[in-house]
């Protein structure tokens, strides 16, 4: 098998994109009254924290911004059903941003994750929202869209569109996690 792996989006392209996504935000939501930015561990957590600040440089306001950890709600992985609710979740509040900072009960969501393909993390990201507390709606920024949906979930806000085959993936390279801001599209194929 042969690997190849070309960038897609180097630092200043992600910059634009978050930039583009920020703006595109505010004028949908004209401003950013009742609006709580919430990323996807652990790239969204750092992509929605770079919003916020884009945000606060264009508004001179802060926008409540905090993380979700989905991995109890994923239907993909084993539950151990340890230490938490009757069918194997945690519970919620172990999930959501640190207590008491703000709740999501009528507010405008804005959930942030680093790739959307088959849309099963946003569904579960959507699942633990609603155990928090029922916003007034939930939109979804993304870096970047490979498409092959296995549920009906569209991204409000994108990045940059990648069509992709089912041997390629797209892989997001974070200056806080990675030391480097890149996207990647990575092609496995066999050698003829």
């Amino acid at each position: 098998m042969i690997t190849e792996k070309n960038v897609i989006m180097d630092e200043t392209a992600i910059r634009r994109a978050l930039s583009r996504i920020a703006h595109e935000i505010l004028e949908k939501n004209k401003g950013i009254e009742d609006c709580v930015l919430i990323g996807i561990r652990t790239r969204g957590v750092y992509l929605a924290r770079r919003i916020a600040d884009r945000i606060k440089e264009i508004e001179g306001a802060d926008v409540p911004c905090g993380e979700l950890d989905v991995t109890p709600y994923r239907d993909d992985l084993e539950k151990t059903g340890s230490g938490g609710s009757a069918d194997g979740r945690e519970e919620p509040g172990s999930l959501l941003i640190p207590p008491g900072v703000f709740g999501t009960r009528d507010k405008k969501i804005i959930l942030f994750d680093d790739v959307l393909y088959t849309g099963r993390t946003i569904r579960a990201a959507m699942d633990a929202l609603m155990d928090c507390g029922r916003p007034r709606m939930i939109q979804l920024a993304v870096l970047a869209d490979r498409g092959h949906r296995e549920v009906p979930i569209r991204p409000d806000y994108v990045g940059k569109n990648v069509p992709t085959s089912k041997h390629e993936s797209i892989e997001v390279a974070l200056k806080e996690v990675d030391g480097i801001d890149e996207v990647h599209i990575i092609s496995n194929w066999e050698a003829k």
